[in-house]
């Protein structure tokens, strides 16, 4: 993969190879001397990178992520025209009934539009999973539960965008983003959440470029011996600050409260505090962001004091929340006022349930009703 460390259509394949576990070289066209060569080798001029090479076979010029997979075989045709379990997301609760579901025979699909893994697969370091005591990567344990589901003859197809949810004759049917369509008798959705974005002006401009939502080695690359800030007070800040701070010069931790122990698990805060290059910042937020082809400086400002502090800084990991990825759900599927959806009791005063109950009444009657299935 030939492309600039400040190109974000170049991080964004690199980040989609890397998710999905496909080794690749990153030849970088600021710094690597094999650049030069290598373009003319190809026949390609600098103006049309990025560009994914294998070897002289075949080339491809900034391609989209679906292109890629086609191409690396990772996007794979649907095999059934109606599936016993069809599950939306390939993040750990997706993965594990996809192995669950497939080791008892049925017949199970996994549709993700990203890679494998979900959130928990950027985590640099998990800790307190059960069975390792070690700690494990969110990408080494989201491949083991990727094959596991793969060796029941589970289908994961990657990247697959479900746009939308209909019903027919009583079953699911998922609309993909390329047209086709996939039913199923029991549907899971375990599309999980995703990062909020800081709320400051400039943010967009820099995503790819300095400004990121996960820490892992391929992010590393960018602030090794550098200053980074960190963002959030939560697990998933804590565990980019410590891995970060084996690679950068300086790690700034900044979280809006006052103590670090009320949203951090306990073992992980006392590890930060005992990092000489971690600086926790509290009361502390982001206030600007500034930059030329790529985020140069970031401005914080103290909540309480109002004071600011400009950071020449050229990375911000932040990790301050999560938002569902539900939007693609129809009203029949009720959701509360943050966009999760309503599970369990939760479910009992939902107005859509209600609806389902009596309209069910209606069509049986009393005998039926007994043994009538709950939905």
């Amino acid at each position: 993969m030939i492309g600039s460390r400040f190109s974000n259509d170049a991080f964004r394949i690199r980040d989609f190879l890397a998710k999905n576990r496909v080794l690749y070289t990153w030849v970088d066209l600021e710094n690597d001397p094999r650049v030069a060569q290598m373009l003319e080798t190809l026949h390609i001029i600098e103006a049309e990178t990025p560009v994914v090479a294998f070897g002289n076979d075949w080339i491809l010029r900034n391609p989209t992520n679906r292109e890629l997979a086609q191409r690396l075989g990772l996007l794979t045709s649907l095999k059934e025209q109606l599936y016993d379990l069809a599950i939306v997301g390939a993040g750990p609760a997706g993965l594990t009934a996809a192995v669950y579901g497939a080791s008892e025979g049925l017949r199970t699909v996994v549709l993700e539009r990203t890679a494998p893994g979900g959130q928990a697969g950027t985590s640099s370091r998990i800790e307190n999973y059960p069975g390792f005591p070690m700690g494990i990567s969110g990408g080494d344990l989201a491949a083991r539960v990727y094959l596991q589901a793969q060796k029941f003859g589970a289908q994961v197809t990657t990247p697959c965008d479900v746009r939308s949810l209909e019903f027919d004759n009583g079953y699911p049917v998922l609309r993909l983003d390329d047209g086709e369509s996939v039913a199923a008798k029991c549907l899971l959705i375990a599309t999980g959440a995703s990062y909020r974005r800081l709320d400051v002006e400039g943010v967009a401009r820099f995503e790819g470029l300095g400004i990121y939502y996960a820490a892992t080695p391929m992010e590393a690359q960018v602030c090794a011996g550098s200053e980074v800030v960190v963002v959030g007070g939560a697990n998933s800040a804590g565990q980019a600050a410590v891995f970060l701070a084996e690679r950068a010069r300086k790690v700034f931790l900044l979280i809006r409260g006052d103590d670090i122990n009320k949203g951090m698990s306990r073992y992980l805060s006392r590890r930060i505090e005992q990092t000489d290059n971690i600086e926790i910042l509290t009361n502390t937020e982001t206030a600007s962001v500034s930059g030329g082809s790529h985020l140069e400086a970031v401005e914080i400002k103290n909540n309480r004091t109002g004071e600011t502090r400009r950071l020449n800084a050229p990375a911000i990991f932040t990790f301050i929340g999560a938002m569902p990825h539900t939007d693609w759900l129809p009203k029949e599927i009720d959701t509360d006022e943050r966009g999760f959806v309503k599970t369990g009791p939760a479910i009992r005063d939902s107005p859509a349930w209600f609806a389902h109950s009596a309209n069910l009444a209606s069509r049986l009657n009393p005998m039926e009703m007994a043994s009538a299935p709950i939905v």
